[in-house]
This record gives C-alpha cells, sequence and structure tokens, in this order.
C-alpha cells in the first residue's frame, strides 16, 4: 500500500488547484479520477462543455452580427448536432492535454477508478477491470462536484428528454425546447438553443429568476429574452412528462397547460456526487442533496483532516472560485499562510447576452441603509457598441454617497464577463467614482461603458470639490 501525504478526489477546478498547490510545496500527491480521462465534470460535462457549445452557435449562426444584417442572416444555413459536436470534442482534447501536462510538470500522481473511504486516514480504489487498490493518506481533499438531479418521475432518455450531461454528450438541434428550471444552467442552454431560432419555453415554479442579481439587470434581461420570442413560465411546476405517440414531449403543468415540445431539458437542481465515497466510514455525513458542509475559511469537513472545495460545497459553485477553495484547502492542509479571500467576486453568467456582477446589489445596499446613487451606461451609447451593431446590453454602477466608493457593477451584454474585472479591481482596492471619470479608457471599447455610467452618477452625486470633468 503506497501513503501519500495528500490525495485529491476529482480533478476538476478545485481538485486540479489543490493537488498543484500542494506538489508546489513539496508534498506526494495523488489525484484519483473515476472518468476514463481527467478533468472533471467541468471539462466533461459543465462548464467547459456549455461555453464552447455557445460559443460554436453564436460562431455558426452569425448572432454577433444580425443587428447589421438581419435576423435572418446566417453564417451555415442548416446547423446540426454534429456542427456542435466537432468543435466541442476539439476544445475538450485540449482542455484534457494542458491538465495532463499540468500534473506531469509538477510531480502530481494520477489514478484512474472509483474512490471510497475505509476510514480517516485510507482509501480504496476500484479501477475499471474491477481491481481494488488501497491508498494511505495525512490529508484528503474531496472535489468530485455535481451531478443533474433527477427525480424519479421524470422519464430520461437522453435524447427528447434530457439533463444538462446527456445534453452535451451527444448534442442535437431540437425543433423546439422545454427548460424545466430557471436557473444558471437552464438559463445558459435556453438562450444559447434561442440563438439557433428554436422556439424555447422555460419553465420555473417561482416568481422571479437568478435572486442573487441585481433587479434591474434582470429586468432588462427577461425584456430582451421575451422580445426574441422565449415564453417564460412563472409560478407553475411540471406535474408530469410524457412522450406521445409521435415521439413529442408532453410537459404537464400544475396550473393545468400542458407544453408540447420536440426536446425537454430538465436543468432544476443537482447534487453532489458523494453517495459512494463511504463518506460513513470517515465520520462525515453529506446535507443538501448530497453536498458537504466546511469551515468557510479553511474548507476542513467535520473530519478534520479531510477537507471538500467546488461544487460539492454548493454556492457559488463557480469554476473561478472551487480553484482558490482547493488551493486554499491544500494551503491549510501543508501548514501554509493562506491569503485572505477576497471580500468580492465575480459572478459570470453566460447565456445569451452574457449576465456578470461583483459586489453589492442595489437591493443589498437598500437592505444596510447605505445612501447611494446609480448610474447607467446602454452599450448602444458607445461607439465600439454602434461598430459592433448592438442594439441591448446594459453596465449599472452602483457608488456610495458618503465615501464615494463602488459599491457593486453589473452588467448585462455582450462580453459582460470579460468587463467586469475592471469593476472588480476598483472595487477590491477601494476605488471611487473619481477613478472612473478622471481616467481615459481605449477608444472606441466596450470598456468606455465604465465612464459613461459613472459620469451618469456623477452629475446626480454631491461634489465636494468645483472641479467638473471634461465630459
Amino acid at each position: 500500500m503506497e501513503n501519500f501525504d495528500l490525495i485529491v478526489i476529482g480533478s476538476g477546478p478545485a481538485g486540479r488547484r489543490a493537488a498543484v498547490q500542494a506538489a508546489k510545496l513539496g508534498r506526494s500527491v495523488l489525484v484519483i479520477e473515476n472518468r476514463l480521462r481527467l478533468g472533471g465534470v467541468s471539462v466533461h460535462t459543465g462548464t467547459i462543455p456549455s461555453k464552447t457549445l455557445r460559443e460554436t452557435v453564436l460562431n455558426l449562426s452569425g448572432w454577433r452580427e444580425r443587428g447589421f444584417y438581419g435576423l435572418s442572416y446566417r453564417v451555415k444555413k442548416d446547423i446540426e448536432g454534429k456542427d456542435l459536436g466537432a468543435r466541442l470534442r476539439m476544445t475538450l482534447d485540449h482542455e484534457i492535454e494542458v491538465l495532463e501536462h499540468q500534473f506531469a510538470r509538477n510531480g502530481v500522481r494520477t489514478f484512474g477508478g472509483m474512490a471510497r473511504f475505509v476510514d480517516a486516514n485510507h482509501i480504496s480504489v476500484t479501477d475499471p477491470a474491477g481491481e481494488q487498490h488501497k491508498f494511505g493518506f495525512e490529508f484528503a481533499v474531496i472535489a468530485v462536484g455535481t451531478t443533474p438531479y433527477r427525480p424519479a418521475n421524470i422519464p430520461f432518455n437522453d435524447h427528447s428528454v434530457v439533463d444538462s450531461d446527456s445534453l452535451v454528450t451527444e448534442p442535437r438541434v431540437p425543433r423546439s425546447l422545454t427548460v424545466v428550471g430557471a436557473g444558471v444552467i437552464g438559463i445558459e442552454y435556453a438562450t444559447i438553443f434561442s440563438a439557433l431560432d428554436v422556439p424555447v419555453t422555460i419553465v420555473e415554479p417561482r416568481d422571479t429568476i437568478l435572486d442573487f442579481i441585481d433587479r434591474e439587470i434582470i429586468e432588462e434581461f427577461t425584456h430582451d429574452l421575451r422580445k426574441r420570442g422565449i415564453s417564460i413560465r412563472f409560478g407553475a411546476k411540471v406535474e408530469k412528462v410524457a412522450l406521445d405517440a409521435q415521439g413529442w414531449v408532453i410537459a404537464t403543468l400544475t396550473d393545468g397547460r400542458n407544453i408540447r415540445s420536440d426536446m425537454l431539458l430538465y436543468a432544476a437542481g443537482r447534487s453532489g456526487a458523494t453517495a459512494d465515497l463511504g463518506l460513513e466510514n470517515c465520520g462525515i455525513t453529506p446535507v443538501d442533496r448530497g453536498r458537504l458542509q466546511v469551515d468557510p475559511v479553511t474548507f476542513q469537513t467535520t473530519t478534520r483532516n479531510i477537507y471538500a472545495a467546488g461544487d460539492v460545497i454548493g454556492f457559488p459553485s463557480l469554476a473561478s472560485t472551487s480553484m482558490e477553495q482547493g488551493r486554499i484547502a491544500a494551503l491549510h492542509a501543508c501548514g501554509s499562510a493562506m491569503p485572505p479571500a477576497p471580500e468580492f467576486f465575480p459572478y459570470g453568467i453566460y447565456a445569451v447576452p452574457e449576465i456578470s456582477t461583483v459586489g453589492l446589489t442595489e437591493q443589498e445596499v437598500r437592505q444596510r441603509g447605505i445612501p447611494y446613487e446609480c448610474g447607467v451606461a446602454r452599450f448602444r451609447e458607445t461607439s465600439r457598441g454602434h461598430i459592433m451593431g448592438l442594439q441591448s446590453g446594459m453596465m449599472k454602477l452602483i457608488f456610495s454617497l458618503k465615501t464615494r466608493r463602488l459599491l457593486g457593477a453589473h452588467i448585462v451584454g455582450e462580453g459582460a464577463t470579460e468587463l467586469i474585472h475592471i469593476g472588480q479591481a476598483v472595487l477590491n482596492l477601494r476605488g471611487t467614482v473619481d477613478y472612473f471619470v478622471e481616467n481615459a479608457f481605449n477608444y472606441p471599447t466596450l470598456a468606455e461603458a465604465y465612464k459613461i455610467a459613472a459620469l451618469d452618477a456623477w452629475n446626480r452625486m454631491p461634489h465636494t470639490t468645483p472641479i467638473a470633468p471634461l465630459e
């Protein structure tokens, strides 16, 4: 039996970063992955496939050029599943190759198979041939991610009734699509297929979507969706799903309505992939659909030498934050100094259009009783927006009236997930409205929207100096 300083279960963003960080500190590290290839959920069915699918759709459909050439403009007339799958496979191969090289360069060992805890210091791994292997460890990081939630009353067949995993495994372009669940995953896929002119209906039992996003941004976003013909059925649950004689999917809602479509995507929640880990053998009890509870600073579970990071511990379930969680867990396990977690991190939703946000929403600012002012810029107000043919998209900045500091930045539109990092930097460095007003931005760029939004707020803010901005 081999012994390691650190064993990492899962090779997604959290597991990858934990393993590499520990290896750089001179520890012996083993990564166990139950898939045939490294990468975890992020590379195989999650982050990378969905974003690759989005980019492929936007390119082949000519979406970004329709503002100039009309709604009927296409780069490729008939887009099929094989068109979507070709780019997907190339991207995944590249990601896996980069990861394998990173592990090899840092001396991280890997082993393929299903891991199961024997006790708090030993693990058993069943390889693809069915043979058992036992390893000892001083510390372990659980980074197994999540799997789509599959309720028993939904007749999944991975063709016409699918979840987010099977949707990208064999992608196809349906004649129409029903999406159950208006969370991040459901909204992303609904808008991606809508960009292919597939009729889409979203079913959401609540009366709102994406509650952690600023409401004004969501209002702009939902207006754009409805304008494109996406139907949103709020306040109703799916009671039953069945296939008719012609193979169409019939979703029956609790309000009595039926929705008929060629494909139904069930995207109402995910569960931690912890059922087969033998957690009871090491004193860990999952909570809330298999997710694990951890110390929010060190990411230790109730068994102190075993850590958990990434989607398996719940919100925010971002690849970027998962990487930092894995790194911090490895640093703590190795006894190294841990950097303080940043107060604010960006959240990106790769819908069409993108949404990205950092800091406080207007609702949160009000709840805290902070006197504030908002500034808004429309992308169509920028020269770059005109050049790109943008008809929609906006940026909203929130500033404190007392300190003039930026409190939050919220963007919906083309390039939102890239643009947000300017707001992130200014926010974490405690910058003020004056930074945006007094500094030059490349022209023409969409980033110029920061200056426009800041000036919009500045014009309504009390001024302590007689110096007015030049614009």
